[in-house]
This record gives structure tokens, C-alpha cells and sequence, in this order.
């Protein structure tokens, strides 16, 4: 682990980066869920027929998970919403794999984990990863009670992969000029707390993408470049330029941030580089070389500088802006339906 001043971080800050570098309207009724007008555009692009994102279907995706309750494996929950997950996925995807597995965590648990897999045009070589992890924190290690019990989850977590079931179905609908693959990912979020008795377990967190560089579920996998989402659902959603993705794909990140702008959601990519994070991107930009950018919501005002309920239990399904799951889920639609096939 590489902790830069602030112990308390799950994704710990790497500064030496900086340096070198169904369906229908459930949830709230205030005006922050309603989806806004984007902004008139300050770059201009070439108008193209692009699917509309359905932020009401985004936040039922989020709610179903969070209503099965805490997605820790081994629980029954876990299972349960793993299945949802599997037979959502088989509505809109063309295949899917599903990727069993057991990993041992920090603390000798042997965990029975999933990573789930929805392809598009699977024939295809010319191929984009989008992707988020499906698990919850087991613990509540940044609340001031009741830390040893586990979270809700519904943005660290449910949020990500809401906006990618959405994206998937509308995928199902719309037929993109490239091979899409979406990946949720288990056990990310499994990490050994700070304050921890146990022995120090490097790369304790991550363990479903860990596991998926090694395991590939397609032999010699590689896409022309990958989108990790992960708390992308709260509040006046922010996203700066993350300093792994600026690292290893900072010409991805440029791709991405100009197309939010043209979008009119330039308000919501902020022009600014952060510290960078170990996420799951981290390990796939490592192991396989192929470009992903983590879209992840920093808040300068947290002590954590991530969202102020980061890890704790106040992370819950009331929380969820849909706003921001649009701004997300059509800054994605309007990036994949531009890209040209090779």
C-alpha cells in the first residue's frame, strides 16, 4: 500500500503520480433528481444520433441492489443480487460470463467472489471495457459508530453499476459500432482497514479485478481502452482528472473530458488533475497495459477528499442524485456511439 499523509484512505493516495505526471420513476421528489438542461457546449463536435439515458431506470438499478441489503460475499445477499445481477445482464448483452472464484483476504476469509461479464458484438476485436465493482465494505471503518458493522453501499458500490445496467440495456436497443464489454467486479472493497489487528496484506483491496488480470474471461482479452466508474452518484457530481488515469491514459481522459463538454456537462468534468488512487483500474493499466480512467467524485471539503460518506453509513440510497447518474451514464453513451470501428 502507498498512503501519502492520510491513513484513513481505502484507495491511498499515490502522489509520486503527480509528480511523474422495471424501470420507472422510483426515489426523490427534489428538484437535485431532476435531471438538469447541460450547459450550452464550449467545444463543438459533429452531432450524432445518441441513445438517451434514462436516469429513472439508472436509480431502480441502483435500489434493487441496495434493497437486497450489505453485498458482502459470503452472504446471502451477495449471492442473491449476484444472480439479479447475472439474469439483467443476459437480457441486454449478447453473452455472458460469469467468473467463480475464491480469494483470501486480509483477514484469512476465504471469499466466495464473482466477477460477471456482459459482451457486445463478442466477435468483434476493436473492443472498449467500461466497468465497476459490485461489493460493499463489510465495515464502517470512517464512521464514528458502529464501525465494525457493514454499509448500505448504494453509492460507493450500487451507483456505478446502476449506470452501467442502464448503459447495457441501452446498448440492447441501439446497436453500437464497437464491441462493449461490462465488467462488475467483486470483492474491490474487501480492503484491510487502517486500524487493523491482522498482519499488513499489500494490495488487500481489489481482489475481483486482481484476480481478473491474471484469469481472463477470454484468452488474450484486450480492449482499445477501458472506463472504471466508482461513487458516481452523489450530489453535484464532480469529476477531476484522477492521477493513475493521467499517468497511464491521459490522452483517454482527454478523449472523455472533451466529449463531456461538448455534452454540455463540462461544469461536472473539472479541468484539474488529483492525487492518484489504487482502484481497479490501477491493476489492469499495470498488469495488461491496455488504458482504463477511473471516474470517481473527489470533494475537497472531506477529510477524506472523497465523498463525505465514504465508508460510512450514511452511504445509503437517499443519497443517490440522478442527475449525476445522467450526466455519467450520457457522457458514456455519447463516447462509445463515437467511436468508429477500425
Amino acid at each position: 500500500m502507498v498512503r501519502s499523509g492520510q491513513n484513513h484512505k481505502r484507495k491511498f493516495l499515490r502522489t509520486f503520480f503527480v509528480i511523474f505526471s422495471f424501470i420507472g420513476v422510483v426515489g426523490c421528489d427534489s428538484s437535485s433528481n431532476k435531471p438538469s438542461t447541460p450547459t450550452p457546449p464550449s467545444t463543438t463536435m459533429v452531432p450524432i444520433n445518441t441513445p438517451k439515458f434514462n436516469a429513472d431506470s439508472a436509480f431502480a438499478f441502483v435500489k434493487q441492489q441496495v434493497d437486497f441489503g450489505p453485498r458482502i460475499p459470503n452472504t446471502k445477499a451477495h449471492v442473491d443480487c449476484g444472480n439479479w445481477m447475472v439474469e439483467k445482464l443476459k437480457e441486454f448483452a449478447d453473452t455472458v460470463i460469469v467468473q467463480s472464484f475464491q480469494v483470501r483476504a486480509f483477514d484469512g476469509k476465504v471469499l466466495n467472489s464473482r466477477n460477471i461479464v456482459g459482451s457486445f458484438h463478442p466477435d468483434l476485436g476493436n473492443r472498449i471495457l467500461l466497468c465497476a465493482h459490485w461489493d460493499t465494505r463489510p465495515f464502517a471503518d470512517q464512521d464514528t459508530q458502529r464501525k465494525n458493522e457493514p454499509i448500505d453501499g448504494a453509492n460507493d458500490g450500487a451507483s456505478g453499476v446502476g449506470v452501467l445496467l442502464e448503459v447495457a440495456r441501452q446498448l440492447s436497443i441501439a446497436n453500437p459500432n464497437v464491441g462493449i464489454d461490462i465488467i462488475l467486479f467483486d470483492v474491490e472493497d474487501y480492503g484491510q482497514p487502517d486500524e487493523s489487528d491482522f498482519p499488513t496484506m499489500e494490495d488487500s483491496y481489489c481482489l475481483g479485478s486482481q484476480y481478473w488480470t491474471k484469469n481472463l474471461h477470454r484468452p488474450n482479452y484486450m480492449a482499445r481502452y477501458g472506463i472504471l466508474l466508482d461513487m458516481v452518484g452523489s450530489a453535484n457530481i464532480q469529476f477531476n482528472k484522477e492521477g493513475t488515469s493521467m499517468q497511464y491514459a491521459s490522452d483517454i481522459v482527454d478523449k472523455v473530458w472533451k466529449v463531456a463538454e461538448a455534452t454540455g456537462f463540462g461544469a461536472h468534468f473539472i479541468n484539474q488533475q488529483r492525487n492518484g488512487i489504487i482502484d481497479d483500474h490501477y491493476y489492469i493499466n499495470k498488469t495488461l497495459g491496455f488504458k482504463v480512467i477511473d471516474l470517481i467524485h473527489f470533494e475537497e471539503s472531506a477529510p477524506s477528499k472523497f465523498w463525505k460518506h465514504w465508508h460510512t453509513h450514511e452511504d445509503t440510497i437517499d443519497k443517490i442524485d440522478k442527475n449525476s447518474l445522467y450526466v455519467t451514464g450520457q457522457t458514456l453513451l455519447e463516447v462509445l456511439f463515437r467511436e468508429v470501428p477500425l
